[in-house]
């Protein structure tokens, strides 16, 4: 028997002559370039640094774009961005030490959120490797230690041979699901020594497919057929898949409703009948999905955020499906199936072909009854300034527009209220939360797909992480409009500190005047208010190119429930 990959592919004679005769003046810089083109690579992101002079002057001369940005953490929140929208591996690149360190909150991000980022960074010259201490610039005892428990792989070059090997690999690691961050770290005179070696081409990087168990697709299969109360959570794991369209197959077959987690927004239809849409901070859906007597979980490993702070505690049979072996039952007893979404679903919907579609007349009102409840629990909160905020950002935002949140209270309320209309469509830092994603993520939105506007969603806290990227915006031409609400100050750990100690310590800041510093990067920008925030939010976006809209209000989150006694059943 014969594989694909047992296959050996023969040069042709021109091929062997270009080998034999490589180009002149090319380094071990040059090496990771070709081999990065060969995958497919067509966008570079990130900031020079001494010891990676070779690898940035090998990009230059190359039909490689790099988009540069003016911080090593924001460079790596734009690859973030870039993978997620493209669901193609974005190169970050980076220098030795500090350099390499500052990017680690945007690698634990793109961890958290399974984005297939190939960070690759110099190293000090091989004679300093396994901790020498030769004292050389930026030089650290163990680099790569850092980030080994941050990222998928760490992959470690010596000689200018090993290049499109380790490259390749890191490749091939970042896409396989679940995608994710991976490093890859090269000494500096390897990247600058010159090379003989042929230019690289085609480099084979294929990820293999994690397909679902028949054995476990079979009893899931049956639970789900003979369940009377099905229903399903759906992750961000379905959005990563392009899985929206089976999961809407499913559940209408199941009739079983459908709540879907922050991350996993957009997976399906906001007003369909069987939709509960994203209120996992809810009691009244918390105990919704602990009286399902089969709960099908898609994508999701039911962390912190989508268990509503670890008080959800299911009846019922749990099937989890998710591509992260550490998350399979993690944290509920379930039978865990090991598989991409997507195959999975396919699975399931194959399976299932022989069994008649379930009749359920009471699904849709059991939907309709609970999201009646937590309308009712919030019209008692007097919260009609935040609602009406988030529904003019709605409406003013174009269905297929992406939008990104950074660690703010109106994307607190984002994450529940918000109808993201189309999958991947919506993105947050609530994989780490780590403040000043929002902007540098949505220019590397913009970079991946120019013909849509890109919106980003700050707090004047967090916008304060990311305000030299106006430069990059404007250097780029980046169609991005930033939406900064200026509360004066980190407004949701002002309340959090407030109701637990009576008193806010640091979260009061001095803020520049925003709009004035926008436009002293050439950026237009507005001040706006509730009331003229959706035409001036839609006008903004309607203007191609970067621009800034000011938003100065103080907004509030809806109480708790994961903090107070849960509801009675039926009441």
């Amino acid at each position: 028997m014969t594989h694909d990959h047992d296959l050996v592919l023969r040069p042709t004679a021109a091929q062997t002559a270009a080998a034999l005769n490589p180009p002149a003046g090319r380094t071990g810089g040059d090496l990771v370039v070709e081999t990065l083109a060969g995958l497919g690579a067509t966008t570079v992101f990130g900031l020079p640094g001494q010891h990676a002079l070779a690898l940035f002057d090998a990009v230059g001369r190359s039909t490689l774009r790099y988009v540069g940005l003016r911080t090593e953490s924001n460079a790596g929140f734009a690859a973030d961005a870039y993978g997620r929208i493209t669901g193609e591996a974005a190169p970050l690149l980076l220098s030795t030490g500090p350099g390499a360190l500052m990017s680690l909150a945007a690698l634990q991000e793109a961890a958290a959120a399974s984005a297939p980022v190939v960070a690759i960074a110099s190293q000090v010259p091989v004679g300093g490797l396994g901790g020498g201490r030769r004292g050389h610039l930026h030089e650290l005892r163990d680099q790569q230690a850092s980030f080994r428990d941050v990222v998928k792989s760490v992959h470690t070059v010596r000689t200018a041979s090993q290049i499109p090997s380790a490259v390749a690999d890191a490749w091939r690691s970042a896409l396989t699901v679940p995608h994710g961050p991976v490093w890859v770290e090269i000494p500096q005179d390897v990247l600058l020594a010159e090379t003989s070696l042929p230019v690289v081409t085609a480099p084979d990087a294929f990820p293999d497919e994690l397909v679902p168990r028949p054995e476990l697709t079979a009893v899931a299969a049956h639970l789900l057929a003979h369940a009377e109360r099905p229903t399903i959570i759906a992750g961000g794991g379905v959005v990563r898949s392009d899985a929206s369209g089976k999961l809407r197959a499913l559940a209408e077959r199941l009739q079983a409703p459908v709540v879907t987690t922050f991350g996993g927004k957009g997976a399906f239809p906001w007003q369909h009948p069987l939709s509960l849409q994203s209120w996992l901070e809810d009691r009244h859906m918390t105990d919704f999905l602990e009286d399902a007597d089969v709960l099908l979980v898609v994508g999701s490993g039911l962390g912190e955020l989508s268990s509503n702070y670890h008080t959800f505690a299911p009846r019922g049979r749990v099937v989890q499906i998710e591509a992260d072996l550490g998350k399979l039952e993690s944290n509920h007893p379930a039978l865990g199936i090991h598989a991409d979404a997507r195959l999975a679903l396919s699975a399931l919907l194959e399976t299932l072909e022989a069994v008649p579609p379930r009749e359920d007349d009471t699904a849709a009102e059991r939907v309709r009854t609970v999201l009646g409840k937590v309308r009712g629990r919030l019209a008692a909160q007097d919260l009609t300034l935040e609602q009406r905020v988030l529904g003019a950002v709605r409406e003013a935002l174009p269905d297929d527009a992406p939008s990104f949140w950074d660690m703010t209270i109106l994307a607190y309320w984002a994450w529940s209220a918000f109808d993201a209309r189309r999958p991947n469509t919506m993105h947050s830092a609530q994989g780490a939360g780590g403040l000043g994603y929002a902007f540098p993520a949505a220019l590397g939105a913009a970079v991946a797909d120019p013909t849509t506007p890109v919106l980003a969603v700050s707090g004047d806290g967090g916008a304060m992480y990311s305000l030299a990227e106006l430069a990059t915006a404007q250097q780029y031409g980046l169609d991005v409009t930033w939406l900064i609400v200026d509360d004066g100050g980190y407004g949701i750990l002002r309340e959090y500190m407030t109701d637990a100690f009576g008193r806010a310590t640091g979260t009061e800041l001095t803020r520049p005047d925003f709009v004035a510093l926008a436009g002293s990067f050439g950026v237009p920008a507005v001040r706006t208010t509730p009331d003229a925030l959706r035409e001036d939010l839609a006008a903004s976006l309607a203007t191609p190119g970067p621009s800034v809209v000011v938003l100065p209000a103080v907004l509030r989150m809806f109480a708790p429930t994961h903090l107070t006694e849960p509801v009675t059943p039926g009441a």
